[in-house]
């Protein structure tokens, strides 16, 4: 099972139907339409929400809804761009890794979640695309689309190869920019060509390295249970600089590539991930 399930087309259309609706009736059509049709799909964004200590309704209310209207035009263009692109992208995962492993596709309006979340669903790995993310944040075009499905799909492949859930490790701060920085590492492999689909334009990478020790600095910092949302988040971010957790991750894996391979990386145990971060951010 390799499709792309389509699980937005039929509140897009509600959407349309329903131009003028505010916020607080936006969330009522959302819930109501996802309890009725994606049960799963609404528990799973609800318990997302809940493991970070937020109120589903309020970030829906607050963070989501009030653009969500005029970002119908994005999220169409992303809805007829996804399906194309998430077939070429398989493919090129098959050709430059060799990863033929069942793995679900889920389009989605949802409730800012993410872009793209890989996980599980149905009982099979999943990669869900948050329509309402890709929109806000534009990554509704063709090379945007490509690198979102080769990042998520680059967890799937992590965790496959690993054999076992990244999610224990992506609770500690060296554990997250490690499985965030394979994941970006991946997606260039997969692709074939170096790409940060979360660059905020051309000299977003140049930007990154002139931050680099701050960021390395701070991230140091709070290994030992710290809040590093701010170097991942789409809704916050580092002295003005969004993403530079994924800069930083990436430079992590190409750093432990001098003198490993990358299957190697791959299998690395929480103690020496903590222990090879620390040195790593130490050194910059």
């Amino acid at each position: 099972m390799r499709e792309l399930i389509d699980a937005a087309s039929g509140f897009l259309g509600l959407l349309r139907k329903n131009p003028g609706m505010n916020p607080e009736e936006l969330l009522e059509l959302w819930e109501e339409f996802h309890r009725e049709r994606h049960p799963d799909l609404f528990r799973k964004q609800v318990e997302c929400h809940a493991a970070e200590g937020f109120d589903w309704r309020e970030i829906a209310r607050k963070r989501v809804f009030p653009g969500l209207p005029r970002r119908l035009p994005l999220m169409e263009a992303a809805a007829g761009t996804l399906p194309g692109v998430w077939e070429r992208v398989l493919g090129q995962a098959g050709e430059n890794l060799g990863f033929q492993e069942e793995v679900l596709g889920v389009v989605y309006v949802g409730i800012g979640c993410g872009a793209g979340w890989a996980t599980e669903y149905g009982g099979v790995p999943a990669v869900l695309f948050g329509l309402e993310m890709i929109a806000e944040l534009e990554w509704h075009t063709p090379e945007r689309l490509e690198g979102l499905c080769a990042h998520e799909l680059g967890h799937v492949i992590h965790q496959a190869w690993r054999g076992e859930p990244l999610e224990p490790l992506e609770e500690r701060p060296a554990g997250l920019l490690y499985t965030e920085g394979f994941a970006q590492r991946l997606e260039g492999l997969i692709l074939g060509r170096e790409s940060f689909h979360q660059a905020a334009g051309p000299d977003w990478p140049e930007r990154c390295r002139e931050l680099l020790p701050d960021v390395a600095r701070e991230y140091l910092g709070r290994l030992n249970g710290g809040d590093v949302r701010e170097f991942f988040g789409s809704w916050c971010d580092f002295r003005g600089l969004r993403y530079t957790g994924y800069f930083l991750g990436h430079m992590f894996v190409r750093h432990l590539e001098e003198e490993m391979f990358l299957r190697e990386i791959a299998d690395l145990g929480l103690a020496e991930i903590e222990d090879r971060v620390r040195s790593f951010l130490g050194g910059l």
